[in-house]
């Protein structure tokens, strides 16, 4: 989770949400992408932390999916996070900070207990929360 805080802490760094997120390949103990958030560099609204880092994984193995791999991200997963999470069929997810208004995961639809999702990960929530919630309050305290 230090990895994905460090990738958060650099994107607030560049003006983006402080989201980081890491793939980790337990069974090997290896790191196989670490990525922060990228949307207004970018210009693209797919550029969340989650995405890029799932993306970069996938290259690194060759494969579409990541099957028995792990993912650290400090703030609940949105919509569009949780699909990507649920298609590239990670095993694990923990995040840091809950998001009532954006999150997916235990807020909002509630992506993952959906009859229509095709693989749901075990999620741990809370890891983290209070570094991860203070990083996001302090980001968007300084842009008001």
């Amino acid at each position: 989770m230090d990895l994905a805080f460090a990738a958060a802490e650099a994107a607030a760094a560049r003006g983006e949400v402080p989201v980081g997120a890491v793939v980790v390949d337990p069974a090997t103990g290896s790191v196989l992408a670490v990525a922060g958030n990228r949307t207004e560099e970018l210009f693209d609204p797919s550029a969340h932390a989650e995405l890029l880092a799932i993306r970069a994984a996938c290259a690194e193995r060759g494969q579409p999916r990541l099957p028995g791999c792990d993912l650290y991200v400090t703030l609940e997963p949105c919509a569009l996070c949780a699909a990507a999470i649920s298609f590239a069929r990670l095993r694990r997810i923990y995040y840091g900070a809950y998001d009532p208004k954006g999150g997916a995961v235990d807020h909002g639809p509630r992506f993952f207990t959906q009859p229509t999702c095709h693989h749901a990960p075990e999620v741990y929530s809370g890891i983290g929360e209070t570094r991860s919630g203070a990083l996001l309050r302090d980001f968007f305290r300084q842009r008001r």
